[in-house]
């Protein structure tokens, strides 16, 4: 649908005077009425309309009906109950919006939201709220003030997105095609391009930290497209080998929208910031600063699960929970005018969690699945989470028994949170009374997971909401710096120390590990996937030696501590989940591409998927471009 038509549907179906102006912010519609109270109060006007436009409509005030800052702050602050606790409000002119950061959401809202009405019919304002962090984030305080800093230059790229939506269709959407830039047999690295005539996204644009060289990046210059082509990208998630190269599309030229949820976005700003800084400490500099990550920031068009958002001319995009780290989404892509609909799973987890729920797999139309394959193989069958627990509780309290300090490598997003509500259960029922310490980006990361309680599980949700918030947990502490690291080192007292990176390519762990390794009475426990070439993974395989730096030189140090791995806690789906998603999905699809998985794992499932549904299936390869239509 062009402007034009939106403008012409609007003029016809809205009330006759209400509305003075129609503009576009990305995907969605923008009204502007000199009568705010009159669609608060009939707010099926906008029903109706949205419903007719099949698109998402923002209503705001006239700017000459806006009422003045100081006199609506002063009226926002006596509308709002002093149990609220507010922390702070602030205004955006651009987008009429006014923030309001609390600690007590509930009573800023009001029953069925009465309070917020109130304030945007007095004010004419736009209430928009900030939850206070139980814990406090650098990442949610900075993007917050990039935001609001930003927000003219924001609005102008959201003009320049909508008005790119909404242009004349130059082709008829005859084909689609499909092309794997990276993650194609191997994990790490996934980039997917969708064309059709019309348009050109990428669903995940990611790097391979075990890599070397360029086999670290997806190949662009082999699907011989410029980045300034690309019309949108779609972010599954925030694990780096699904945005970590995303900066450097920024620094190269596109200006484009980049489409995820909002913990997505918060928590691949923090990923994306802490690996440039890693590159510099290691002398292994990455081709992108943290401008082009604000930058990101700002092109960054967050959708709520189930959202429905025009991205091009001939798609449109909805995001599904998936299970594998908060905010993690399934892509719906319906592609022409009921063509053909593809379903990306990116990272999915199917099964029990105490984090999250299992993955979404009701769509409305699926022609095409793209299912990640990271456990696909015959064998990679994951004991249930109840034996995952308990062999885990095991292990540490053996480590215990030997005075000796459990040492389990996490990603900072995900597992270490996952192992965490395993510990805290554990404390809670006096299980294991032993302090566990966070080490890397943990701590800043489970700060965005309590921002976002209604991406968690119901009941942990709902123990934030009622003030029982258990990452809050007196068994956790946080360590502070270099020296509080090396005195936990030192210590003779055993206890639990999560640090990063989960696959011990570089981090906290690393530091942790060298002083540990040759001890005996410790223990490495690994409870996520460890990717071929990674250190994690060689010593997850047995080698009996590693060479490391250690005080500044490369010693040989040998394998004495004991060395586990625990299957159940990873955040993908193991073979029978996939096989189980696959065989719930709704509806069937008619093909599906395994990617995301070492090469014999993606054939296996793929072979599976069609003698056991009749799925036709394969396993491309980076580069191989398959068409849809």
């Amino acid at each position: 649908m062009e402007f034009k038509e939106i403008k012409k549907l609007i003029k016809e179906n809205a009330p006759e005077g209400k509305v003075t102006k129609v503009d576009l912010e990305g995907p969605r519609v923008v009204l502007y009425t000199k009568d705010l109270p009159f669609f608060i109060d009939n707010n099926k006007e906008i029903r109706n309309l949205s419903a007719i436009l099949k698109k998402r409509i923002n209503v705001r005030s006239d700017p000459a009906q806006l009422m003045e800052v100081e006199a609506a702050e002063k009226i926002i602050w006596e509308i709002i109950p002093e149990e609220a606790n507010i922390i702070y409000t602030d205004f955006d002119p651009y987008f009429e919006e006014v923030f309001i950061e609390a600690e007590k959401l509930g009573f800023v809202i009001g029953r069925k939201g009465a309070t917020l009405d109130e304030i945007a019919k007095k004010t004419g304002w736009q209430p928009k709220l900030l939850r206070k962090t139980p814990i406090d984030s650098d990442t949610i305080r900075s993007i917050r003030k990039t935001l609001l800093e930003s927000s003219e230059e924001r609005q102008k790229i959201l003009r320049n997105v909508g008005k790119t939506i909404y242009r004349k269709r130059s082709a008829d959407c005859d084909w689609i095609r499909v092309t794997p830039l990276g993650g194609a047999k191997q994990v790490g690295r996934s980039a997917i391009l969708v064309q059709t005539p019309e348009s050109n996204i990428l669903m995940d644009c990611g790097i391979d930290a075990a890599a070397s060289g360029d086999s670290r990046f997806p190949d662009f210059r082999a699907a011989k497209l410029a980045i300034d082509q690309l019309d949108a990208v779609i972010i599954t998630h925030a694990h780096l080998d699904h945005t970590g190269f995303l900066p450097y599309l920024f620094k190269y030229g596109y200006k484009g929208p980049v489409y995820c949820t909002e913990p997505t976005r918060d928590i691949m700003t923090l990923l994306q910031i802490d690996a440039i800084d890693i590159g510099l400490k290691d002398k292994n500099e990455l081709p992108f600063s943290s401008r082009d990550v604000r930058s990101i920031v700002k092109h960054a068009i967050p959708l709520d699960y189930g959202e429905v958002a025009d991205i091009t001319p001939d798609m449109r995009l909805t995001l599904y929970d998936a299970g594998h780290i908060i905010g993690s989404s399934v892509v719906h892509i319906h592609v022409g005018d009921g063509l053909h609909n593809i379903v990306y799973t990116g990272d999915i987890k199917f099964g029990d969690t105490r984090l999250l729920e299992a993955a979404n797999f009701k769509f409305s139309r699926v022609e095409t699945l793209i299912m990640e394959s990271t456990y696909g193989g015959r064998h990679d069958i994951q004991p249930n989470r109840r034996t995952a627990e308990e062999q885990l509780t095991k292990i540490i309290k053996d480590t215990i028994k030997n005075n000796g300090k459990t040492l389990i490598p996490v990603f900072s997003v995900g597992r270490s949170q996952e192992v965490m509500m395993v510990l805290e259960n554990r404390h809670w029922h006096k299980e294991l009374d032993i302090p566990v310490f966070l080490d890397g980006m943990i701590w800043e990361a489970t700060a965005i997971h309590t921002t976002y309680p209604e991406y968690l599980k119901e009941d942990i949700k709902r123990r934030i909401f009622n003030g029982h918030n258990p990452f809050l947990a007196e068994n956790f502490e946080k360590v502070n710096g270099v020296k509080h690291r090396y005195e936990l080192i030192e210590s003779p007292e055993p206890c639990v120390i999560l640090a990063t990176s989960g696959m011990m390519t570089g981090g906290p762990v690393i530091e942790y590990f060298k002083n540990f390794v040759e001890d005996e009475k410790h223990t490495l426990a690994f409870v996520g996937y460890q990717a071929q070439g990674s250190l994690g993974r060689r010593i997850q395989n047995g080698i009996k030696e590693v060479l490391i730096e250690k005080n500044g030189k490369t010693a040989a140090l040998k394998v004495n501590m004991n060395i586990e791995t625990i299957d159940g806690f990873s955040g993908h789906a193991d073979r029978r989940q996939l096989l189980g998603y696959a065989k719930k999905l709704i509806p069937k699809p008619k093909r599906a591409l395994l990617v995301h998985g070492e090469a014999e794992k993606c054939m296996n499932l793929a072979m599976s998927l069609y003698s056991m549904f009749g799925i036709e299936s394969s396993a491309p390869q980076n580069l191989d471009t398959v068409r849809l239509v």
